[in-house]
């Protein structure tokens, strides 16, 4: 065995212990399977043994490579806190920033922010993340993190910029053919668009006192943006943020007086990075703009 061994196999061996393939592990890092490959082996090599045998869901580390993934992932997080104290020490403004966001969001919220801060500072450069998961934000999965809820990891900053209002949408196609209803007893006759794995749709209506399953909606997706697509071309009703859906023509609102719970929304960044100017510039500007949606 040597008596070094280089980090970056050690950061790739983590990697693939944490999603279980080369693929997968490749797109976390930012590299080609080829490489991811080239590292396990070469890994391999150095300490003698072997690290991953292959399963029916994936790479599975051997015992002895489960002995390595704690002191691994260790070295991860230390290495991951050096490079945010780094870049949060940076003076300039040139340079990327990657923002996460729902699916919902980054695709009918967020392009005209991003296109307006472009305008005014094309020096900084944006990578936008739609994702439902949370990213993680301490090992620069992204930037700036916009949630719908208050996060609770450590070594974050968070700020509470807004609360958006939400409604319940129809095409008005839709709506022209099966009548506009005037209750709620009225409108729960009618198709709904729902979500399929996720059960929030049916804890909120729940909570609400409609005791409804998975089996009331028609039409079932949880992707979010496509979830808006299917209200859209007609599938039923559904819920959406009242940014998106005032203006998004040929919808109009079901039920406006109804009173639905708002949405909140968290901007948060690793502690670290939050005085780095570029990551603060942008920060401000998600925030601007989103409390004057």
């Amino acid at each position: 065995m040597t008596d070094a061994l280089d980090w970056t196999l050690l950061q790739s061996f983590s990697a693939v212990a944490e999603t279980g393939s080369l693929s997968a592990a490749a797109r976390k890092l930012g590299q080609s399977q080829p490489t991811l490959g080239r590292h396990i082996r070469a890994l391999e090599a150095a300490l003698g043994m072997e690290l991953f045998t292959r399963g029916p869901r994936g790479l599975i580390p051997t015992e002895a490579a489960r002995d390595m993934i704690g002191p691994a992932d260790q070295m991860r997080a230390a290495a991951a806190r050096l490079q945010l104290v780094a870049e949060g020490q940076e003076a300039g403004l040139a340079g990327v920033v990657r923002v996460t966001a729902s699916s919902v969001v980054s695709h009918f919220v967020l392009p005209p922010i991003i296109a307006a801060l472009r305008r005014a500072h094309s020096e900084i450069q944006v990578e936008l993340v739609p994702s439902d998961s949370s990213e993680n934000l301490l090992f620069r999965e992204a930037d700036i993190a916009l949630r719908m809820y208050r996060p609770t990891q450590l070594d974050l900053v968070a700020a509470h910029v807004t609360d958006l209002e939400m409604g319940l949408y129809a095409a008005t196609g839709f709506l022209d053919r099966v009548g506009r209803p005037r209750t709620v007893e009225e409108a729960m006759r009618l198709d709904f668009v729902g979500f399929d794995a996720d059960d929030t749709i049916i804890r909120f209506m729940r909570g609400a006192g409609l005791e409804v399953g998975r089996g009331f909606f028609g039409v079932r997706c949880d992707d979010q943006a496509a979830y808006w697509h299917l209200i859209r071309a007609g599938c039923g009703i559904g819920g959406m943020q009242a940014i998106i859906g005032e203006a998004e023509p040929g919808v109009e609102r079901v039920l406006p007086g109804l009173d639905l719970p708002t949405l909140p929304v968290w901007l948060t960044a690793p502690t670290a990075l939050r005085h780095n100017p570029r990551i603060r510039l942008v920060w401000n500007r998600l925030a601007e703009a989103l409390r004057g949606a």
